[in-house]
C-alpha cells in the first residue's frame, strides 16, 4: 500500500508525494498509539472509540487510512490506466496484493493458536484488502464521474437499508448494537467468526458496513484525481480544503437523521471523516510540498513509507507480549500470572505514574520503539511492500 508515486501536477517525475507519506505516517502513528495502551482499563477519552453513536479522535484513524489508500490508488495506477493496453497485469497485481493483505489479517487474527473454528474473518486488514480490491477495479475501469456516482449510490443505499429494513424482533430503523440490520447480518453470516470484543453482537468491520467503507476509499480516489491535475498548487490546496469543509458539514447535517457511527460506518460518518481527511491532506500538501517545511514531518515519513509493515509487526508484537502461557511474571500486588506486557507496564510505568498516565506513557514508548526500528529501515532505504 506504499506505492504513492505521482506523475504530474505538484510532484515531479516519479518522486513520492511527501505530504501523502506524512499523512499516512500520522495515521499509522495514531493507530499504534490507540491500539497499545498500557492497560485498557485506564485510557484518556480521546484515545478511546466512541461507545456507539458519536466520534472521538480515535474514530478518525481507520477512515483516514482508507482515504489514503484511495489517494494512493489514483497516484500509483493513474498513468498506467491512461496508457491503455492490456489490463491483465494490473488485475493480477491488484488481486495478489489484496490476497496478501487479507492473509496477513488472518495471520494476526489467528496467532498463535490458529483455531479455525473461531478465527475472525473480518478486521482492519481484511477491510483494507476488500476496499483496495473493489476500489482499484472500479478505478481502472471507470472515469472519475462514475467513481463519484458509485460512492454516492453506496452511501444513499446503505442509509436506506439501515433505516428502512428491520431486523427480526426490532423496530424499523433501529441502529442499536443488537438491533441494526448490519449487526444482524454479521451475526447470521459470520457466526462464531464474528468479532468477540463486542460480545459477538456486532462487528465493527462487518459485512454490510464494508460497502460505505468502499465509498470512503473512493472519495480518496477522487482527491487523487484532483492532485494529478495540471493546476496551480495553491488552487489544489484551496479546492481540497473547501471540499473537505463541505463534506464535513454535509456529514454533520446528516448526523441527526443517520448518526455518525464508526462501528456501523454510517454514511454521515463517511462524509464527516472524509471531509476532515481532505482538510488534513490539504494542510500537509501546503506545508510540505508547497512551502517545503519538511523537517518536522520526518518521523511521520519514517512510518509512512513502511505503513503496512509497521502495522503488522506492531500487531504481532502486541500479541506475543500478551500470551500468558509464554511468560511467568509476578504482578506488583504479589499475584502470579502476569504476561510480558503487564509486567513491563506495571514495573516500568505504573510503579511511579498514575494509572491513566502510565497507560499513556506505555503507548507512547511503544510508538517510539517502533519509530526507532523503522528509522533503521528508512536510513537503509528499505521499503517493505506487498
Amino acid at each position: 500500500m506504499n506505492e504513492s508515486n505521482t506523475e504530474e501536477g505538484g510532484v515531479k517525475g516519479t518522486d513520492r508525494l511527501l505530504s501523502l507519506d506524512v499523512f499516512r505516517g500520522i495515521t499509522i502513528a495514531g493507530m499504534i498509539l490507540v491500539n497499545n495502551p498500557g492497560t485498557w482499563s485506564h485510557i484518556y477519552w480521546p484515545l478511546e472509540h466512541a461507545q456507539w453513536h458519536g466520534w472521538t479522535p480515535t474514530d478518525l484513524v481507520f477512515p483516514f487510512f482508507l482515504f489514503i489508500v484511495g489517494v494512493s490508488i489514483t497516484l500509483a495506477l493513474g498513468r498506467r490506466v491512461e496508457r491503455g493496453g492490456s489490463k491483465r497485469d494490473l488485475y493480477l497485481k491488484i488481486a495478489r496484493r489484496s490476497v496478501l493483505i487479507y492473509a496477513l489479517g488472518l495471520f494476526l487474527a489467528g496467532f498463535p493458536y490458529f483455531n479455525l473454528s473461531s478465527i475472525r474473518l473480518t478486521g482492519v486488514l481484511a477491510r483494507i484488502s476488500v476496499c483496495y480490491l473493489v476500489t482499484a477495479l472500479i478505478f481502472i475501469n471507470t472515469r472519475w464521474r462514475t467513481q463519484a456516482f458509485v460512492a454516492a449510490v453506496l452511501l444513499v443505499a446503505y442509509c436506506v437499508v439501515l433505516t428502512k429494513v428491520a431486523t427480526p424482533g426490532y423496530a424499523v430503523g433501529d441502529l442499536s448494537k443488537e438491533g441494526s440490520i448490519a449487526s444482524f447480518v454479521d451475526r447470521k453470516l459470520l457466526g462464531n467468526h464474528i468479532w468477540k470484543g463486542g460480545g459477538k453482537i456486532y462487528d465493527p468491520e462487518g459485512i454490510l458496513s464494508t460497502f460505505p467503507a468502499i465509498a470512503t476509499t473512493l472519495l480518496g480516489v477522487l482527491a487523487g484525481h484532483w492532485l494529478r491535475r495540471r493546476a496551480d498548487d495553491y488552487e489544489k490546496v484551496a479546492a481540497l480544503f473547501v471540499a473537505g469543509v463541505a463534506c464535513a458539514v454535509a456529514g454533520w447535517c446528516w448526523n441527526p437523521f443517520f448518526p455518525i457511527n464508526k462501528a456501523l460506518w454510517t454514511s454521515s460518518y463517511v462524509l464527516f471523516t472524509a471531509g476532515l481527511a481532505l482538510q488534513l491532506l490539504a494542510v500537509c500538501y501546503w506545508l510540505i510540498d508547497i512551502k517545503g517545511y519538511k523537517r518536522w514531518a520526518l518521523a511521520f515519513r519514517v512510518f509512512g513509507v513502511n505503513a503496512l509493515a509497521v502495522f503488522v509487526l506492531t500487531g504481532w508484537m502486541a500479541r506475543v507480549m500478551t500470551i500468558k502461557e509464554w511468560w511467568n511474571f509476578t504482578r506488583t500486588d504479589g499475584t502470579a500470572g502476569a504476561n510480558l506486557q503487564t509486567f513491563v507496564y506495571q514495573r516500568a510505568f505504573a510503579s511511579w505514574l498514575s494509572p491513566v498516565n502510565a497507560s499513556l506513557a506505555y503507548a507512547v514508548c511503544f510508538v517510539l520503539l517502533w519509530l526507532g526500528l523503522m528509522a533503521i529501515l528508512y536510513r537503509k532505504k528499505i521499503y517493505i511492500k506487498v
